[in-house]
């Protein structure tokens, strides 16, 4: 039969000698795409610069994240571009600083500090529901969706719940997940008003059922669904291991609020803490560490036995840094802040028979690189007339390149930092000083006053690219144009 059907299309090509070419291009196409690797880019919320297991310094078990940069590289200098969730994460899928994509701020509704509960009409003309990143902007998802990808975002969006502002709009085929930001993550609701997503409709399917686990389900159903029949780009953006957004039992209307359930688990991952250590939410959150860790491991694992581990670049990091997490020793300082330990995070990358297998990098990066970077890896162009403001950084993670990052700045209101080689500048309500990063990783001895013209030098820099930003075309929502 084979030799029959061999036979067949011989005598088909000898009758039409033009599809000959047709059918070579048409084969070299097919597996053009067949070749572009997979990719799954996991971002979690609030986990700390030191809380893998992998770094020996907290009894956080998180063997698969540890297997990752064990067959991968792992980034200790690897920065955010805003010490808190939306801007961070509005970076992450631009490549484009908050200040120059708008979002550079948070999307809140302030009066839930206060025990407040919004209802319907309210909560639809709320910040959370009306704020969000400019439709203008290009995403990640936008980027490779139009070279021929499928594109799934499973979790935490937190960059606008309006319809115009949901995944299915900004590039992505599937999503479910939610809007906002750290939901509960039992209810699935933010300080009472439910929040889960299926597609652009609001869901309470699943209401009741551990959030980690729902993410995990959803992840592997939309990689199960495109394994081996296109490349695809998952967007794994959990909410763990952030406290929850819920009310707690002693909150009073009209007053401030305090306290809080902290990180939910399962007792079986916190009861993996209780012996190794004394605080209750540590253990708790710890154990969403865990929990989050299992779930990456089962993706781990199905693209394993897929035979599409060789095909599928893994990215891992967190969007900043870690609060109530016990410390980011030897880090200074913790979300929120500018000091290292809000801005520097947790950063993976595999890429088997591409990328090294344990190599740990000291050098310069920043969340700015993985668009570029993505792209390279994908050869998908960069939009046009589109500013990026990384650059590919896969000879620098193969180890075949210095970073030719020379500097980085932050804003959140008020406070300020720069990095500028390994001088580091901070001026914010919550500290100041010069640090000498090379010497002085933890940010304790303040240079100012020993070095007043890099000092000088510090500020002007932050000045010139502040001023690169403001003139930059504007986009919402907070910018004054």
């Amino acid at each position: 039969m084979r030799g029959l059907l061999v036979r067949e299309i011989e005598g088909f090509l000898h009758r039409y000698p033009g599809m000959r070419c047709f059918l070579l291009f048409l084969t070299f196409c097919c597996t053009s795409i067949a070749a572009r690797p997979n990719v799954i880019f996991i971002i979690s919320d609030d986990q700390g610069y030191p809380d893998l297991g992998c770094i020996g310094t907290k009894p956080v078990l998180t063997p698969n994240l540890d297997k990752l940069a064990a067959e991968g590289v792992r980034g200790a200098s690897f920065y955010v571009t805003w010490p808190a969730c939306t801007p961070s994460r509005g970076s992450v899928l631009t490549g484009r600083y908050p200040q120059r994509n708008g979002l550079y701020d948070m999307v809140r509704n302030d009066l839930v500090n206060y025990g407040y509960v919004y209802n319907a009409e309210e909560y639809a003309t709320s910040p959370e529901m009306t704020l969000g990143l400019d439709p203008k902007e290009v995403t990640l998802g936008d980027m490779l969706k139009k070279a021929g990808y499928a594109t799934g975002c499973v979790g935490k969006w937190d960059m606008g719940q309006a319809k115009r502002y949901l995944p299915l709009q900004r590039g992505f085929d599937f999503f479910y997940g939610h809007g906002n930001n750290g939901i509960d993550y039992y209810t699935h609701e933010r300080y009472g008003v439910p929040s889960l997503f299926r597609g652009n409709v609001r869901t309470e399917e699943d209401k009741g059922s551990y959030v980690t686990d729902i993410f995990r389900r959803e992840a592997l159903y939309f990689v199960n669904e495109n394994l081996g029949q296109k490349p695809f780009f998952l967007y794994l953006a959990f909410n763990a291991p952030h406290a929850a957004s819920s009310f707690s039992e002693g909150t009073v209307a009209g007053k401030k609020r305090s306290g809080g359930p902290g990180v939910q688990v399962p007792e079986k991952y916190a009861a993996l803490y209780q012996d190794k250590v004394k605080d209750e939410k540590l253990a708790r959150y710890y154990g969403g560490v865990t929990c989050m860790d299992e779930a990456i491991g089962a993706l781990m694992d199905t693209v394993e036995k897929a035979g599409q581990k060789d095909n599928t670049i893994f990215i891992f990091m967190s969007d900043n840094g870690g609060s109530g997490n016990g410390g980011n020793a030897p880090l200074n300082g913790s979300k929120s802040t500018m000091w290292e330990g809000g801005l520097r995070v947790p950063f993976i990358a595999r890429w088997p028979g591409k990328l090294p297998a344990g190599k740990v990098t000291d050098e310069f990066i920043t969340a700015l690189e993985l668009v570029p970077t993505l792209l390279a890896a994908t050869e998908t162009p960069a939009p046009e007339g589109v500013t990026l403001d990384g650059f590919n950084m896969l000879p620098i993670l193969r180890g075949e390149a210095s970073s030719p990052r020379k500097d980085m700045f932050w804003q959140r209101r008020s406070d300020k930092a720069a990095r500028v080689g390994n001088w580091k500048w901070l001026e914010s309500a919550k500290g100041k000083g010069l640090y000498d990063l090379s010497t002085d990783i933890g940010e304790k001895t303040d240079l100012s006053k020993e070095k007043p013209e890099v000092l000088k030098m510090m500020q002007d820099q932050f000045a010139a690219w502040r001023k690169t930003m403001d003139e930059t075309e504007p986009r919402g929502p907070f910018r004054d144009y």
